[in-house]
């Protein structure tokens, strides 16, 4: 694979306009008015891996959009890695303000992208990132090195929660059997310092009621006398943490996982300035778990959060009210080994147990999923790292990360194999954001990276 630089630079072009084409059609799958551009976008997709050179490439039918799959079966003896990506995109919203036209993609310089990066929904996350998978895998074709068997499967369907792709997996494990599971829909730290995500918070994510009186009553005739449900339900949700922002449901730290010193350490190597982290956010002073760093609170440790709480009177002007409920939605995220299912019903358990009994409480659980790890003591692992050490000459350091994808646990649950999170965006990328973008160095040098880890996949898994 010495010359896959050479390769990269003389199709530089070439990757870059098949990339923007691929941008143009807007596949937004959140949106029905798009829903022939999704299809399209599919389309687009199988055309590219049967002229990459995959000997079978389908449209796999499931209850939504298509399942782009795609193999290329060298030796059934030898390692077989399945790529994941997805083709849709989030909507482009609001569309005021873009610098550009969101599916009219166009390349400029910026500070962290001297080089130059495209800008259009997409182009991050995940298209951009997708194909480098593509364009990685036609080197290896083109150039005779293809050292192991691959299986791509690219959904349509992630940025609205991956509706079928659960029922895909469960129906075709044999097709999907694998040793390792690649996805690039993550990032790094800098495009000097590579870093490989090797966790996911899981998420518990529920709504509370607390009812009091049957109707809204005048604060003044009845103040004092009946229970207040705002006041309740703020007294409530300010007991769920002690005074060192620990989380007070009885059981819920049971299952946490604690990481050993050495990755704690490992850790602590990414480049970081608490000055700078509190002057971007404009706070006085970081807040969290005693006993933690900050990037330690939002990535290894679980958490509760109130994301939204109303109740009573909130217009203009005056109304003196006590509200007849109140409410809140409340998200915990974990960590590998709690189960979303499992806290879910500890919070419910609790928080009816702490209510007074002048108020009635209803717990509504919405939706949740899994945590998810990978050891870096393993062979996936160590052959990412070696492949970024390679390609970038520095040594890559394990990040865990404080989002959720839990498409990863139901992959680890169904298909029993490890993912490997080889991202090459940047937190500046603006995904979901207007005016996303992904660095030209950044997607090439994906394209040079990626066949780097099936070499060293295939030579560990001897």
């Amino acid at each position: 694979m010495e010359n896959i630089k050479q390769y990269v630079q003389e199709n530089k072009e070439r990757f870059l306009n098949e990339l923007i084409d691929l941008l143009k059609i807007p596949s937004v799958s959140a949106d029905s008015a798009y829903a022939q551009d999704v299809i399209d976008t599919a389309n687009a997709v199988k055309v590219s891996l049967e002229k990459a050179g995959c000997d079978i490439v389908e449209l796999c039918e499931t209850p939504g959009y298509p399942i782009v799959y795609g193999e290329k079966i060298i030796d059934p003896s030898l390692p077989t890695v399945l790529v994941y990506g997805h083709y849709d995109v989030q909507p482009a919203d609001p569309i005021e303000l873009w610098d550009s036209p969101p599916f009219e993609p166009v390349i400029k310089k910026t500070d962290l992208h001297p080089e130059g990066a495209i800008f259009a929904r997409g182009a991050c996350d995940d298209k951009g990132q997708m194909y480098m998978h593509v364009k990685a895998f036609e080197y290896m074709i083109q150039n005779k090195c293809l050292p192991c068997n691959v299986k791509f499967m690219i959904e349509g369907e992630e940025e609205v929660g991956s509706k079928s792709l659960g029922w895909f997996v469960e129906r075709n494990q044999e097709k999907l059997a694998n040793d390792v599971i690649l996805i690039s829909d993550t990032g790094m730290i800098s495009n000097q310092q590579p870093s490989i995500t090797t966790g996911l918070r899981g998420l518990s994510y529920v709504e509370v009621e607390v009812t009091g009186p049957n109707r809204d009553l005048h604060s003044g005739l009845y103040g004092g006398a009946v229970a207040n449900p705002i006041n309740v339900l703020t007294k409530m949700i300010a007991s769920l943490h002690d005074e060192n922002n620990h989380i007070t449901i009885p059981g819920f730290y049971d299952k946490v996982e604690e990481l050993s010193l050495e990755e704690r350490a490992q850790m602590a190597k990414r480049p970081f300035s608490q000055e700078a982290y509190n002057k971007a956010l404009d706070i006085a002073e970081e807040y969290g778990e005693t006993g933690y760093t900050t990037n330690e609170r939002n990535s290894i440790r679980p958490t509760l959060d109130v994301n939204g709480i109303w109740g009573g009177y909130t217009g203009e002007g005056a109304k003196t009210v006590i509200a007849s409920k109140a409410y809140a939605k409340i998200s915990m995220r974990l960590v590998p080994n709690q189960d979303w299912e499992e806290i879910t019903e500890l919070f419910k358990k609790h928080f009816e147990s702490i209510a007074p009994k002048a108020v009635k409480v209803k717990v509504t659980p919405h939706h949740g999923g899994q945590g998810y790890v990978t050891p870096i003591d393993g062979i996936g692992y160590q052959a990412a790292a070696k492949a970024y050490n390679d390609s970038f000459g520095v040594e890559p350091i394990p990040v865990r990360s404080g989002g959720s994808i839990p498409i990863v646990a139901l992959f680890e649950k169904e298909l029993k194999s490890k993912t490997i999170m080889m991202g090459f965006g940047l937190d500046s990328d603006a995904i979901h954001s207007p005016n996303e973008h992904y660095g030209i160095f950044n997607y090439l040098k994906g394209i040079e990276t990626i066949p780097l880890f099936y070499k060293y996949f295939t030579e560990m898994s001897k």
